[in-house]
């Protein structure tokens, strides 16, 4: 995928930054970068330019930057980049736009109910165990991102054949009814349907 439409992506998470959200980002990274690169940022796509001049921030690498939109409560965002990142793992990606949009809705529900349940989530999804390794050592201690990364490599692996019903089984299979309920509650609200 061209660097362009990365940076399209980036310039439209910049335009939805508030200036707080630009301050609080300046503010986590400033260990990194010097006080006068610090105060000459004046828009958010100046410093993601800086982040990639450093080799924080790349198409195959937007972890760190989905992680600090995380930290400034722009979890819209985050997901935004995240998901953005999983559609470019495979050039036959071709989930249909109410697929992804049911994915999204299922992965925050997942994010903000599953818990310490992670690993045995990852397992019915077939997951390997060193692919959880992997994601636990990431992420020791935020059960929200750690449930986040296990939904993207999740995504990644199932490519075009990733579908909400395939997670909702999962997750009844693992005692997570009450999750998969929401789910399904919040898709019914938006008027979409988990059995398609």
């Amino acid at each position: 995928m061209s660097a362009s439409n990365f940076n399209s992506v980036l310039l439209d998470i910049s335009n939805k930054l508030k200036a707080e959200n630009l301050e609080q980002l300046k503010f986590l990274v400033r260990d990194h970068i010097g006080k006068q690169k610090l105060e000459r940022i004046k828009t958010g796509h100046q410093l993601f330019e800086i982040l990639t001049e450093r080799g924080q921030l790349g198409q195959d690498n937007a972890d760190y930057l989905c992680q600090l939109l995380r930290q400034v409560q722009r979890d819209d965002l985050s997901e935004k980049l995240s998901n953005w990142e999983v559609q470019q793992e495979d050039p036959k990606y071709s989930l249909s736009d109410t697929e992804r949009d049911k994915l999204d809705i299922a992965t925050e529900v997942i994010r903000d109910n599953l818990g310490r349940n992670w690993r045995k989530l990852g397992r019915k999804l077939r997951l390997g165990e060193t692919k959880l390794e992997s994601i636990a050592t990431r992420h020791p201690t935020d059960l929200e991102e750690t449930a986040m990364e296990l939904l993207k490599e999740w995504r990644k692996i199932r490519g075009p054949e990733a579908q909400t019903k395939e997670l909702i089984a999962a997750l009844r299979d693992c005692q997570l009814n009450l999750t998969a309920d929401k789910i399904q509650e919040k898709l019914k609200q938006k008027g979409l349907s988990s059995s398609d």
